[in-house]
């Protein structure tokens, strides 16, 4: 089965000046059915080298359309393209929608929804916002929404409308760090000190059901430190991370053995689309790049641990996962592991990309 389907792209859209919502039609529409706070993972190749980008969803359930928001960064090649060069008409390439940043949408359900997002972090969250107003009509959602200034708020007009047409279940709180606010509160960074004054006055941490954060790691683990500390549980917070702290895979421990010795080996067998596949790797190198070294096309993203895209489960042996932002503790106690962040330990072991 192809892991990359070609997207005619029919419309490349402007939300601020450094970002763009791309709407694509599959050929397929089946095979892009997603989830309300999935991804899309890209490819294209930058002068002879192949580029994978993974970018969210914004689009809600019944909005009828698959658009994906790209805002670009500096230096980044897929997303300085995307912003510049992409234009109606043209073929993108891109995985089935991916990812776990969801909870079930229950018709009958009157949830409390928060939701805290930075920058472009509000690509799923609108995704998700959307669907919920939509489909839970007895829900509320709250999204607090943080950004350098009034300028570089992705989908502000969208925001005001879905308000609008959800009045009294939508409360958006803009805080923004630069542009000074008629309410002082609404200034400056959103970390643990913010939040708490939020829930003193603004919102009613109790009644909440759910919670998500999407935005750069330590805004993430502030608000989430902040959310535990009034009482919600690990279950009712859930976290994507659109940008790490650290791009690449941690430095990896130093081994036991003397300064120079060769590296041991490891007898790896992988399965992908039904069939098993057997080498030797070394143990300084991880699962996903030994298989890729293999001729195995290998599911794969970032190679930061951050978007799971390289998820796989371990049918025998032990690895050593030198990071990991994507998978939940039950699915790592059930045997899933980052392929891209892990390196075997044992003379042997089995992975499975097809569970």
């Amino acid at each position: 089965m192809a892991r990359f389907h070609p997207l005619s792209v029919t419309d490349v859209t402007k939300t601020i000046r450094d970002a763009v919502v791309v709407t694509l039609k599959p050929e397929n529409g089946g095979d892009f059915d997603f989830i309300q706070g999935q991804y899309l993972t890209f490819r294209r190749e930058f002068d002879g080298t192949e580029i994978r980008r993974s970018y969210s969803i914004c689009a809600g359930k019944d909005d009828g359309v698959l658009q994906v928001g790209i805002k670009k960064v500096e230096g980044g090649a897929f997303s300085t393209w995307a912003n510049e060069q992409l234009t109606a008409g043209m073929t993108l390439e891109a995985m089935e929608p991916m990812g776990s940043f969801h909870t079930p949408i229950v018709p009958s359900a009157a949830k409390n929804y928060l939701g805290f997002a930075g920058g472009s972090g509000v690509t799923p969250v609108l995704s998700i916002m959307k669907t919920v107003l939509a489909r839970e009509p007895h829900s509320t959602f709250t999204l607090v929404y943080a950004n350098r200034g009034v300028n570089t708020i992705m989908f502000r007009e969208e925001l005001e409308d879905l308000k609008n047409l959800h009045m009294g279940r939508l409360t958006v709180i803009h805080v923004l760090e630069s542009d000074a606010q008629d309410i002082d509160l609404f200034t400056g960074r959103v970390d643990a000190e913010k939040c708490k004054a939020l829930f003193a006055h603004w919102i009613d941490i109790a009644s909440i059901d759910i919670a998500f954060i999407c935005g750069p790691e330590p805004m993430m683990l502030g608000i989430a430190a902040a959310l535990r500390d009034h009482g919600l549980s690990d279950d009712q917070i859930k976290f994507e991370l659109f940008a790490s702290g650290q791009p690449g895979r941690l430095k990896r421990k130093a081994g036991s053995g003397a300064i120079g010795a060769a590296v041991k080996a490891t007898e790896a067998t992988v399965t992908m689309d039904g069939s098993a596949r057997s080498f030797t790797m070394d143990r300084d190198q991880s699962i996903l790049d030994a298989a890729l070294e293999n001729a195995l096309d290998a599911p794969y993203a970032c190679k930061a641990g951050v978007c799971s895209t390289c998820k796989c489960k371990l049918l025998e042996g032990e690895v050593e996962m030198v990071a990991n932002h994507a998978l939940e503790d039950y699915e790592v106690k059930r045997g899933y592991i980052l392929s891209c962040q892990s390196y075997p330990i044992t003379d042997r072991v089995v992975v499975d990309y097809d569970q």
